[in-house]
């Protein structure tokens, strides 16, 4: 009867630090229909982790962001782009203080803290014409060390882009 309790409580433990979330924002006055180039400027890596921080992590993200918007439909050119794309990755170790009923009869409580790293990919357009901020994306990855943040990187870029062009209301 213990197992469970304690399984349990792993589960709760655990379940925060394993969450993925993507945010857009955009500028809902834009026609992004108008849109059909793009270019990707050089990223910038802010992290202290070596899985996060070289030039084979900027590379990936770059080419990442290429297969999905082209995907969209959207071309790759050297010059005169109507979007250039720019890209930041961070991370950062972070601690959530958990608490759960402990003791006798589940009596008082226990406080468990669970120690991760938030990794934070932000992916933005700028319209070339008026230099101007069009589309974000802020896509957080929560996990137990950088290398496992690495190993979503695809994934952060995927569900990133997923929302492009942005739903109007």
């Amino acid at each position: 009867m213990k197992l469970p309790l304690v399984l349990s409580l792993l589960a709760l433990a655990v379940g925060p630090v394993l969450a993925q979330k993507v945010d857009v924002e955009f500028d809902e006055s834009v026609d992004f229909a108008r849109y059909n180039t793009f270019h990707i400027a050089e990223g910038q890596l802010n992290a202290k982790a070596p899985a996060l921080n070289s030039d084979l992590t900027r590379r990936r993200i770059e080419n990442e962001i290429r297969k999905r918007l082209t995907e969209k439909g959207l071309t790759d050119v050297a010059s005169q782009p109507d979007l250039n794309v720019r890209f930041t990755l961070g991370s950062a170790r972070r601690t959530e203080v958990e608490t759960y009923p402990a003791g006798w009869r589940g009596l008082g409580t226990r406080r468990v803290r669970v120690a991760y790293t938030e990794g934070t990919l932000v992916i933005n357009l700028r319209d070339t014409s008026c230099r101007e901020l069009v589309w974000r994306s802020i896509a957080v990855e929560d996990k137990n060390e950088p290398s496992q943040i690495s190993q979503h990187l695809d994934d952060m870029v995927r569900k990133s882009i997923d929302k492009y062009p942005p739903k109007k209301k």
